[in-house]
């Protein structure tokens, strides 16, 4: 394992988990499941089983390192990898890639969101177990995909190539990555049987990954790697903080997956979901008999049906006659929605934010 890495990408804001998530505490660091872990904590806790502590590196927004810190007491804070302003996880990737391979280039990582819910996780183990040896032995950029329950408009698919059966654990070739689809074109790739839901977790060689960026963005692998000898250095911060300045936006789907030819695909069955929204949530949670998943210890409902519920655990509650909604208290804000209009949540957080600015801080 002392070859292993992973990378946590921690940065993100989340919004659409409001109002539990800020731009204060995104989602990655609150326990939306109400078990005394954030999300954040349960993905380092389960990358423990791949790479020792001292091999896992956060990415983040330098307005997070405490936090970060605070729930991963474990770590260094030079494994605190920060961003200055958000650039998408390219940048990202490259940055963490450039700096692992200064210190052991016979590294290969493992790169995963932060806020991703993952059940059956000896499950989750197998597929990266796969995806190493696949990463390690054919110098291949390697993906998760998992394998689609419903056509999801706001998962992206993996077309992988048909040669045979297609069970879990198994590697195929990737043929084309296709973002966020349509209703109708999700029905036709989930009937298809070749398409999985891309997971957004990845698995590569430090060099593998940093050949790619070179090959087909090579600006962006320019700025990370040609001043590598400030890495863990005092200059590191000052030189990661230009190289952010000047890097575009984008996403490592566009930058590297979509152009290269190299990229297989692990095929994964375990439970997974990248909690997007409250919805998504509401699917994993346990329910009552009424189809209610409530997360607080006081919360009484009556004649109420399909609601998810978070409330905190000192506070009193009584919901009555309510059906498919979502009901969250989070400091001293309230959010009480009909789970079919949850897509407009952002639309609506807009006349609020205009109107109680104090509410949401900057």
């Amino acid at each position: 394992m002392k070859d292993n890495y992973c990378v946590i990408m921690a940065g993100g804001i989340g919004s659409r988990f409001w109002p539990m998530s800020t731009v204060q505490r995104p989602k990655q660091f609150l326990d939306v499941l109400g078990i005394g872990k954030s999300l954040l904590r349960m993905t380092f806790e389960r990358l423990l089983h791949i790479a020792p502590a001292e091999n896992i590196y956060i990415v983040t927004n330098a307005i997070y390192k405490e936090i970060v810190k605070e729930q991963l007491p474990e770590l260094s804070y030079d494994q605190i990898l920060t961003e200055p302003e958000r650039k998408n996880t390219a940048p990202c990737i490259t940055y963490a890639a450039a700096k692992i391979h200064s210190i052991n280039p016979n590294a290969t990582l493992i790169v995963a969101p932060s806020d991703h819910l993952i059940l059956k996780e000896e499950k989750f183990i197998d597929v990266i177990r796969i995806a190493l040896e696949t990463a390690n032995r054919n110098e291949r950029l390697v993906t998760l995909g998992i394998k689609p329950t419903r056509p999801d408009t706001g998962y992206g698919y993996i077309e992988f190539v048909e040669d045979g059966d297609i069970l879990p654990g198994q590697v195929k070739d990737v043929k084309h990555f296709t973002e966020k689809p349509n209703r109708e074109l999700a029905e036709i790739f989930v009937k298809s049987g070749n398409y999985y839901w891309n997971s957004g977790i990845f698995v590569w060689r430090s060099s593998t990954i940093l050949h790619a960026l070179e090959k087909f963005k090579p600006e962006l692998h320019e700025l990370f790697t040609s001043e590598s000898h400030k890495y863990n250095t005092s200059e590191e911060q000052a030189y990661v903080n230009h190289c952010f300045a000047a890097c575009e936006d984008i996403s490592i789907d566009f930058a590297v997956m979509e152009n290269a030819k190299n990229v297989d695909v692990v095929l994964a069955t375990f439970d997974w979901s990248d909690l997007g929204t409250w919805g998504s949530l509401y699917t994993h949670l346990e329910k009552d008999y009424n189809g209610n998943a409530v997360i607080g210890e006081n919360v009484h409902m009556i004649n109420s049906t399909n609601c998810i519920v978070n409330l905190p655990n000192d506070k009193l509650a009584l919901i009555e006659g309510l059906d498919n909604h979502i009901v969250v208290e989070s400091d001293n804000m309230l959010m009480i929605l009909n789970k079919d209009d949850e897509q407009n949540l952002k639309k609506y957080l807009i006349p609020m934010e205009e109107a109680s600015p104090k509410f949401f801080p900057k």
